[in-house]
């Protein structure tokens, strides 16, 4: 997103089309005028001025010697001052990079509302353009911003997804309370859509060891998996696959994680793999019945969500993604947030890696200024607690905690479900996934254990460098951000002092 973009015919037609507006515009003619002075149908002119045509060289002579100014300035990309930000935003490439149609955006009359905008909101633009260069935003971080706005636009339920997951399961007969069969997910891929599994494909490729999984295309493909992979990663990927094949989606990433995307449609059918697999290893059915007997009851279950996973042979991640699915859609619980967090055996570093917001960006989220997330929030203290475990030996399975989170300098409150694992058994790598929701009186009504005195309530902040607690030990860097405010401020008051 940094360099800039040769413009490509549509975005010549754009701007073709603007000038021209804008220029009949300032000598005050009409289109019909426009019309008769350059013996263009006012049809074919309407066409111009939203960019959908270019003239030819001899109508653009006519063009040109109606609104009296040369043919060379009217063909040149040269703008006046007011339109200038437009050619930056086409040469900064961010719009063809952003996917108006996801958000039902026509790109042409964007163009149309930008060229009457006022001046400032021009001078935003250009603002918001130099802002993504100086931070180095990439084009996966456009996509992904744009994928969770698509998400939360539907309550991060599709149905469409669903209801392939209905029929992939009536397919083949899948019991919704058992847990399905990876060897079935096998079978599927290798004798109807001719894959070749190979299980350690991964090992002679150092380069490639970070990944879970490779997918060569072709006419027999190949699925070369990492050797380390847990029995629950494992399945997941079959699922994506299978989801992949059942559904027909061809443009889609070949690596798991990913390494790159070309289009956001790659990050998209990514997501609804993902979705597929999530929902055909944790059935809605099943999953709603589940929901109710849990949020019926008064007291908060470790245990219960842990026969969950492990009757159904799923991960914490799976568990929480599949809640953040069907809560808004069932149980109108939609004001929540998904973190995952990651770290290192006896590492001090916390880096937030994932999430997503449903109803507005909540108070915990990605902070792009490298600064130290609260030691408070429930999502550090459990990986904490996991490396602690870990070193003494006494760790058996992935850990689960809850918190009512209390944000100091505002009546925010969550509700924290957190679950924190090794990302394969043995390994130094550790994560930790939460799902916080927002607690207002319609979650009093609706989640019975919010009360539970059992839960831990704790004064919390976003980072350490903004946090104004005084008393905080588990402070990992001074409150900067604070000390730099009430400087400035304290400077304000003493130039008011010295005018009044």
């Amino acid at each position: 997103m940094t360099k800039k973009q040769s413009l490509q015919g549509s975005d010549l037609k754009l701007i073709f089309g603007l000038k021209l507006k804008q220029l009949r515009s300032e000598k005050e003619m009409s289109l019909q005028q426009l019309a008769n002075a350059s013996g263009l149908a006012v049809s074919y002119l309407n066409e111009i001025e939203k960019g959908k045509k270019y003239p030819k060289a001899e109508k653009i002579a006519n063009l040109a010697h109606a609104l009296d100014v040369s043919y060379d300035w009217l063909v040149s990309l040269q703008l006046s001052k007011k339109l200038a930000p437009i050619t930056e935003l086409l040469q900064s490439n961010l719009l063809r990079e952003l996917p108006l149609d996801v958000f039902g955006i026509d790109r042409p009359r964007l163009f149309e509302l930008l060229s009457s905008a006022p001046v400032k909101l021009n001078a935003f633009i250009n603002t918001m353009i130099e802002i993504s260069r100086n931070y180095g935003m990439r084009v996966e971080d456009l996509y992904f911003s744009t994928l969770r706005s698509y998400q939360e636009m539907h309550d991060n339920y599709f149905e469409e997804i669903e209801k392939a997951v209905d029929d992939f399961s009536k397919k083949y007969e899948l019991d919704p309370d058992k847990p399905v069969p990876a060897s079935l997910l096998q079978k599927v891929l290798t004798e109807e859509y001719n894959y070749k599994i190979v299980e350690d494909g991964l090992s002679q490729q150092p380069e490639l060891q970070d990944l879970r999984s490779v997918l060569l295309p072709g006419k027999n493909p190949q699925l070369l998996l990492n050797k380390s992979l847990s029995k629950t990663q494992r399945a997941f990927i079959l699922g994506r696959e299978a989801g992949f094949c059942f559904t027909d989606i061809k443009l889609r990433s070949y690596t798991t994680s990913w390494v790159t995307f070309e289009s956001f449609d790659e990050v998209i059918n990514n997501f609804k793999g993902s979705y597929f697999s999530c929902a055909l290893f944790l059935n809605r059915t099943h999953l709603i019945a589940w929901l109710k007997e849990t949020l019926a009851s008064p007291t908060f279950s470790i245990k219960a969500f842990q026969e969950l996973m492990d009757r159904f042979e799923v991960s914490p991640e799976i568990l929480l993604h599949r809640l953040t699915n069907i809560l808004p859609r069932f149980f109108g619980i939609n004001e929540l947030f998904f973190l995952r967090l990651s770290t290192t055996q006896d590492s001090k570093v916390f880096s937030l890696t994932k999430e997503m917001h449903l109803s507005g960006l909540h108070i915990p989220h990605i902070n792009m200024m490298s600064e130290h997330y609260c030691r408070r929030w429930v999502s550090i203290t459990i990986l904490e607690e996991l490396a602690e475990e870990i070193k003494s030996g006494d760790y058996k399975q992935s850990l689960c905690r809850i918190q009512r989170s209390k944000y100091i300098g505002t009546d925010k409150e969550y509700l924290i479900i957190s679950f924190a694992k090794p990302i394969v058994f043995g390994s130094e790598k550790h994560n930790s996934v939460s799902i916080g929701l927002l607690l207002t009186d319609q979650l009093k009504k609706k989640v019975k254990f919010w009360n539970d005195p059992q839960i831990p309530i704790r004064m919390v902040s976003e980072t350490c460098e903004r946090c104004i607690a005084t008393d905080c030990k588990e402070r990992a860097e001074k409150p900067l951000q604070v000390i730099q405010k009430q400087k400035v401020e304290s400077i304000q008051n003493t130039l008011k002092g010295l005018s009044s």
